[in-house]
Parts: C-alpha cells; structure tokens; sequence
C-alpha cells in the first residue's frame, strides 16, 4: 500500500449491534451512532441487564434522543435453559438508572430476530455483542448458513480469564447469564474476539467526571447524567470504586480505532455447570478457536467517548492528556 492509498478514509464498516441496554450499553450505542468509521445497519434487543421489554424501549429512547431511526429486532427474551436473571442491582429497575424513560408498551412478538436482520444484509457485516450471546446462538440453531454467510467479525463482550469475575469471583455477567449459549457459540468457531473483564476494567469514568456531566449544557448529557449517577452508587458499594467501569465502550472502540485492544489466539471453553465456575471462561487445550483481548489502550477509547458523546468533558480530558 502506497502512502496516497493509505491516505484514503475508509468506507464505514457496517455493523449490526446485539445489545441489552443497560447504561454502559447506552454509552456503546451512542458512540457508535456518532462515529462516521460505522454503517450500523441494525440493533438486536436482548435480555440482560433488564428484560426485554425493557431493553427495548431503553433503545427506542435512546435513539429518539440521538435523533436517528434504525431497524431493530428482538434477539433473546431469556436464557437458552437457565431462569430469567437481569441486573436490578446495577443498572436499576428500567435497566437506566435514574434517567427519566416512558414505560415500555411495544408488543414485541412480531419484531425480527437476529438471523432475520443478518439476512437483509446485501453484504458481510461486523456483529457486536453486548450482553448474553443467546441470539446469537439461537440464530446459529436456525439459521447457521445465514450466519456464517453474513458475520464475518464478531466482537463480543464477554468473559474473562485473569481478572476477577463480577457475578461471582469466576464468572463475568454475559458469560454466567446464559453459559450454554455461549458454549454453543463459541463452538462454532465463527472468527470471535472476546472483550472481557481483564481490558473492560480498566476503562473508567470518574466520579468527578460524571459530577461534570450534570451541569452539561446538553440535554442528552444531563440525562446520560442521571443514568450514571445510579452506575456510580454501585460500584462505590460493590467494587469499591470512585468511578465506574463502562465495560462496553470498548468493542465500539476498536472498530473504530483498530488497536485499542490486542487480542491473543487461544482455544477456551466455557463453564455451564451449576455453581460458582458457572460461566468462566478458561483456557482448554481442546476448547474452541478464539481471540481474547488482552491488552487495551484505554486512554484512547476514552478518548473517543469524550470527544464524541460526553463532550461536557472535553476541555479537562485535552489538559489531562498534556
């Protein structure tokens, strides 16, 4: 590649993103919809840090606020076998926080699921996951060829190896919500890159900077505010922070930043047994073909979010870098 063809920009990537909003997610869904690097063709809405019902509304609101219309499908209602559980206690009873949203009232039954939005797709596209990968195993059991066809990446958040979990002392909370999806997947041996705990825990958003984003001048800011102040209570509580980790950021960082993260080829397996190892994720000489990210430039995937969604903190992000 000549220097003038590197010059060139880069078509957007297309991407369809299956998510459980969440306040991290909200965070991952607005930088994505603000990043030119991405076509996001489509949101898949699954179970997770709330119910469905609840995620997916989440989503409506969200876009409404991004002023952006997208096709969204419905990927997961609940765990392949295991009972419904959600994140009450980090993400609130909406799955927002504090953030004022509408109560949810969609019927639901007839929204596409994730194979069907894979199948409209004219060309590959780039399949993030941000909470417990049922869809995509459910479309994996329907629509396998439709898959294999259609994603030619997938970025998931989920898992970890050498930082502790944040479900249990093993396990990471997509991975135990639904350990035989992700068996399954992981299985099928798509080209997966794993964005756990062991890079997500390192990019944090600061008391101080949350404090700042409730004088913002942006609506959408003081109301990112409100959602954040509730992440924040938890994990002073629970993980002993002044901060707050924003755990799925990241996987939209990479795409668009390529190198945020380093991933390492492994074979690894998951848990499904009852009990604490429920849901880890370890390394298996006889488990399947992954990449695992396993280091992480976490100064410019915060970088990103402030210079694109929190931009209330712009200015004291630009000094702090000098």
């Amino acid at each position: 590649m000549n220097a003038a063809t590197a010059a060139l920009p880069r078509a957007p990537i297309p991407v369809i993103i299956d998510t459980d909003p969440g306040i991290d997610d909200t965070l991952a869904l607005l930088l994505a919809l603000r990043s030119p690097e991405l076509d996001v063709r489509g949101i898949a809405i699954s179970y997770g840090n709330t119910t469905v019902e609840n995620a997916h509304r989440n989503c409506v609101e969200i876009l409404r606020r991004a002023g952006r219309r997208l096709t969204l499908g419905v990927s997961a209602r609940r765990p392949l076998k295991r009972a419904l559980a959600v994140a009450l206690e980090t993400h609130g009873p909406t799955g927002l926080g504090l953030a004022p949203v509408p109560a949810p009232g969609v019927i639901l039954d007839f929204v596409k699921p994730l194979d069907r939005l894979l199948a409209d797709q004219a060309e590959p596209v780039t399949l993030v996951t941000l909470g417990p990968v049922t869809g995509l195993a459910l479309a994996l059991r329907r629509e396998p060829a439709v898959v294999r066809r259609t994603v030619k990446r997938h970025l998931a958040m989920i898992g970890n190896l050498r930082a502790a979990g944040n479900t249990t002392r093993y396990a990471e909370f997509n991975a135990w919500c639904d350990p035989e999806a992700l068996a399954e997947v992981l299985r099928a041996e798509l080209p997966t890159e794993l964005v756990g705990l062991d890079v997500t825990r390192k990019l944090l958003l600061t008391s101080g900077e949350i404090d700042r984003l409730a004088r913002a001048d942006d609506e959408l800011e003081r109301w990112l505010h409100a959602a954040l102040r509730f992440y924040l209570d938890f994990h002073r509580e629970h993980e002993r922070l002044d901060g707050c980790v924003i755990n799925d950021v990241l996987p939209i960082a990479e795409l668009i930043a390529p190198d945020t993260l380093t991933f390492e080829p492994l074979r690894l397996a998951v848990d499904v047994e009852d009990g604490e190892p429920r849901g880890r994720t370890r390394v298996d000489p006889n488990g399947a073909r992954v990449r695992m990210a396993t280091g992480v430039r976490a100064d410019v995937a915060h970088r990103l979010l402030v210079e694109r969604v929190l931009t209330t903190l712009a200015p004291a992000a630009a000094g702090r870098e000098r």
